[in-house]
């Protein structure tokens, strides 16, 4: 016979029950709480992933500036006076000779100009004419009433030398030689005064022919620029180039100094870098710069810097030092590395896209069997194209990820599979 079970051992027993099968319940939470805290619940191919190793070597210290391939030689064609466009000889890509027409312009309003002034520059030379012929006539006048002068002072001291003599033998009185002294001195006063007029008058008309002179010989520069701009309304080549822009609205209206056309020599070509102003006592005439242009690593040099920034950027222009490189094409983008100093026997990683300058970074390094990677702290420093500097945080021979890890910021260890 069944022995009746109390009903406190029961609850007993079944509280035992729980106790054990929560027990196991916890026990398996820790232990996927540790697989997490271990591997994340994740894992990776290897083949998602890209590797670089930790080496001593140099590091070329630089700062990043960006490019466009350009012509290296442009040269733009404005329109010299205000006018309409008649005739457009060419179209973009054409291939022209120096002197070649380009286009043509209406030019009746720089014939007419150059008409006028022609006309203007008669009229001052006739007038400069004229101004030498008074000055001539007026001065010859005051030297021959000069003359007379002299004559008649010399007269006038004749008189009082007889005057005198007749004073001195009683024929004669005092009161004629004072009158003949007084006469004789004002005869040598006004002739000084004639002199000192002609001396003035002298001066004064010298002046005036000199500023007639002036005068012609401003109209006469102003008629030679009237038939520069009106040869230049022909609008020619000044070289051998391929026109990479041609306005061609015929019938439209220009104003003096507006773009007509570009001119480009497609044989060479530059590259026009520019970079922050916090950055422009970086850029030296005559400075390496390391240039990548797609999957192509270049060296170059700047040849010449802006003097100005615009907009809080300041421009320069690179040459390959290879000439003959023939990959370069007008408008393609360029990174560029102006390369500042040269570090040597330090621990270098390579480049990659996990790098955003100099500062503390998160990388993830492989352990030695290669099954496992693990976030560390790591303090990165200059840069350039290959190689980036490793101040702290990374020994030689450690292998790292140099993918973009971004995805896995809050993970300290990842699992790597086949």
């Amino acid at each position: 016979m069944d022995k009746l079970i109390p009903k406190n051992e029961l609850r007993r027993q079944k509280i035992k029950r729980i106790i054990i099968a929560s027990g196991a319940v916890l026990a398996v939470g820790a232990g996927v709480a540790l697989f997490i805290g271990s591997y994340s619940g994740k894992s990776l191919r290897r083949s998602q992933l890209s590797f670089g190793m930790a080496e001593t070597g140099n590091v070329e210290s630089t700062v990043n500036a960006s490019g466009k391939v350009v012509p290296a030689f442009e040269e733009v064609v404005v329109s010299p006076v205000a006018s309409r466009i008649l005739e457009v000889y060419h179209r973009e890509g054409d291939l022209v000779d120096a002197g070649e027409p380009l286009l043509k312009l209406d030019v009746q309003s720089a014939e007419g100009e150059v008409k006028r002034l022609g006309y203007e520059l008669e009229v001052s030379h006739n007038s400069t004419i004229e101004t030498g012929l008074e000055n001539k006539t007026r001065l010859t006048n005051l030297q021959m009433q000069i003359e007379a002068k002299k004559l008649a002072v010399a007269e006038l001291h004749a008189q009082v030398a007889n005057e005198r003599r007749l004073d001195s033998i009683g024929s004669g009185t005092g009161e004629r030689v004072r009158q003949a002294e007084l006469a004789w001195r004002t005869g040598e006063i006004e002739l000084e005064q004639l002199r000192k007029e002609l001396a003035n008058e002298s001066h004064a008309r010298a002046a005036r022919l000199e500023s007639s002179r002036l005068q012609e010989d401003i109209k006469s520069r102003s008629l030679e620029e009237a038939r520069r701009v009106l040869a230049d309304a022909g609008v020619k080549s000044p070289r051998k180039a391929t026109i990479t822009f041609i306005n061609s609205n015929i019938g439209g209206s220009v104003a003096p100094g507006e773009k007509l056309a570009v001119l480009s020599d497609l044989g060479s070509f530059r590259i026009a870098g520019q970079l922050p102003e916090g950055d422009a006592d970086k850029v030296i005439p005559g400075g390496e710069v390391a240039i990548k242009i797609g999957k192509n690593l270049l060296r170059g040099h700047i040849v010449s810097v802006t003097p100005q920034s615009d907009n809080g950027m300041v421009g320069f222009n690179v040459m390959l030092d290879d000439e003959k490189y023939s990959g370069l094409r007008p408008g393609i983008r360029a990174d560029l590395n102006l390369i500042s100093g040269l570090k040597e026997g330090v621990v270098r990683i390579p480049n990659g896209p996990y790098f955003h300058g100099p500062g503390p970074y998160r990388l993830f390094v492989a352990d030695k069997n290669n099954d496992m990677i693990e976030a560390r702290k790591v303090i990165l420093g200059v840069s350039n194209f290959d190689y980036v500097e490793v101040i702290s945080g990374l020994k030689p021979g450690e292998k790292i990820v140099i993918s973009d890890m971004s995805d896995y910021k809050t993970q300290e260890k990842l699992k790597l599979t086949d």
